[in-house]
């Protein structure tokens, strides 16, 4: 496998620090450009999750370990940043949330436990299950997308493989070949940052296209923290002409920047 191949690094424990940091930055670099190469894949990938987002289905990620953590980090942003409930976007790991934080033996080798963790969310045709699986093999992954196919739910896929079982499975497979990785089979480095890149990718061009952002601003964003409020005060100041105070003042009352701009312009502030 490409992700398994011998580093291009040698004698690594003899490096100085900087020796060390120069090597894996030069390894990041060619990140952006494999997750460029892959683009006319996610576009086909993220229409069809948006054809089903749009008429109320949910996005389900599901993966194991490094891939299953990017998976939960990224659904779990969603909310904050785009307004939207948070079982619309839903992360899931073999071994469960306690996998999160610490490896579970054997977890990914399950190929029946992914659809069961899915079936728990009542997951159906409606919705869009993406794999994520940096070798493209993981029995988690795979099982649970050929279920999904059964049932008639949307599949896609993100591996760092070529020609792997995961994208043949998949409908829609995005695949992101890093090459090898500085420390030989570390995936948690080359290939965990093409695939944060490529979710991060999915998630806001489906919110974009569903509405959640307006010219470039995150108008449904929740106010979880003083700086958000911040942010959303200078949000409505720029669209309203208000005056900082006011443009505030409405926006702990909205609850957020759309509903305050649409407040204002109906004349209510």
């Amino acid at each position: 496998m490409n992700t398994e191949s011998t580093s291009r690094h040698n004698d690594l424990e003899l490096m100085g620090t900087e020796e060390l940091l120069r090597g894996i930055n030069q390894e990041d670099q060619t990140v952006a450009v494999a997750v460029e190469l892959a683009i006319s894949q996610i576009t086909c990938l993220v229409d069809a999750v948006y054809d089903k987002m749009k008429v109320g289905g949910r996005l389900f990620y599901l993966g194991a370990g490094t891939s299953g953590r990017l998976g939960i980090v990224d659904a779990s942003e969603c909310p904050p940043t785009f307004g939207v409930d948070f079982d619309r976007v839903i992360g899931l790991i073999a071994g469960g949330d306690r996998a999160i934080r610490r490896a579970v033996e054997n977890a990914e080798d399950d190929e029946n436990q992914g659809f069961e963790d899915l079936k728990a969310w009542n997951v159906n045709a409606n919705d869009f299950v993406i794999g994520i699986a940096a070798s493209g093999r993981t029995p988690y992954v795979a099982g649970a997308l050929q279920a999904c196919n059964e049932l008639g739910a949307g599949t896609g896929c993100v591996v760092c493989n070529s020609d792997s079982k995961v994208a043949k499975i998949s409908i829609y497979p995005v695949e992101i070949i890093t090459g090898p990785e500085f420390v030989t089979g570390s995936t948690r480095m080359k290939a965990g940052t093409a695939t944060k890149m490529a979710l991060n990718m999915i998630t806001t061009s489906v919110m974009i296209k569903l509405g959640h952002v307006k010219g470039n601003k995150m108008v449904d964003m929740q106010l979880t923290n003083q700086k958000l409020v911040e942010r959303g005060t200078k949000m409505i100041v720029e669209e309203t002409g208000l005056k900082e105070e006011n443009a505030r003042k409405l926006l702990l009352e909205t609850g957020s920047v759309r509903k305050a701009v649409d407040v204002h312009r109906k004349g209510g502030n």
